[in-house]
């Protein structure tokens, strides 16, 4: 008899633990859901002078694109994001658009970034054919084996007539670009950047580089300040 009257509310006890582990997890899912999903603003944004840039230079808001011509992942970001940024606020006077070499993957990421400081020293606006040319030029994301080779890289300048092939290539064989690279890589450590691509407006560095109306909210409520 005893027995049959303390049943019920032993399952009343144990239904409340279940419903209180469950609401526990939701809260600590969705505490980690927003973490992952936050963005680290810095005092500071990247400087930019002496690197690649487009759009209007009074442009009141900063696009920088920390990037390695080694990454798929750039490749896409490139082939996706960066038009459609490029059509809503660059080319509209909204945003100036920067790019910050990453060497996350050696001597390739090296040479191909010492190939685009050195393009762009000799003209700026070839630079970003050049740019649209090496990314273009990545093998498929499966693809592990070396494919930055100086013989690409002169293959591609080659398709470019503003470039001196003949001066990159000397440049890449005297490594003439060595300080602006190095230059990148303090960035990258100064802004702890941890993967390809990241993305920052003005301060303030993305989660996902791919989450476009991410971006959009952050230039456009920047844009809202800026008034």
């Amino acid at each position: 008899m005893t027995k049959r009257e303390n049943s019920p509310f032993k399952i009343a006890v144990i239904l409340t633990l279940v419903v209180f582990v469950l609401l526990a997890a939701l809260v600590m899912v969705n505490n980690m859901k927003s973490k992952s999903n936050s963005e680290t603003t810095y005092d500071k944004q990247p400087p930019i002078e002496g690197q690649p840039t487009l759009g209007d230079s009074d442009a009141p808001i900063t696009v920088v694109e920390f990037g390695d011509f080694k990454c798929p992942s750039c490749k896409a970001w490139g082939e996706t994001i960066y038009p459609q940024l490029m059509s809503d606020y660059v080319d509209t006077g909204k945003v100036k658009f920067s790019y910050i070499n990453v060497l996350f993957h050696g001597d390739e990421s090296k040479l191909g970034s010492l190939a685009g400081e050195a393009v762009y020293k000799q003209n700026p606006e070839s630079y970003w054919i050049f740019h649209k040319e090496l990314f273009k030029a990545q093998p498929s994301e499966n693809h592990d084996g070396l494919w930055i080779t100086n013989e690409k890289i002169l293959e591609i300048a080659k398709t470019i007539p503003e470039i001196d092939v003949q001066q990159l290539q000397k440049d890449l064989e005297n490594q003439t670009s060595l300080e602006e690279v190095n230059k990148d890589e303090k960035l990258v450590e100064e802004f702890k950047v941890q993967s390809t691509p990241s993305i920052m407006v003005n301060g303030t560095m993305l989660e996902d580089p791919f989450d476009y109306k991410k971006i959009q909210s952050l230039i456009d409520k920047e844009l809202e300040e800026s008034k």
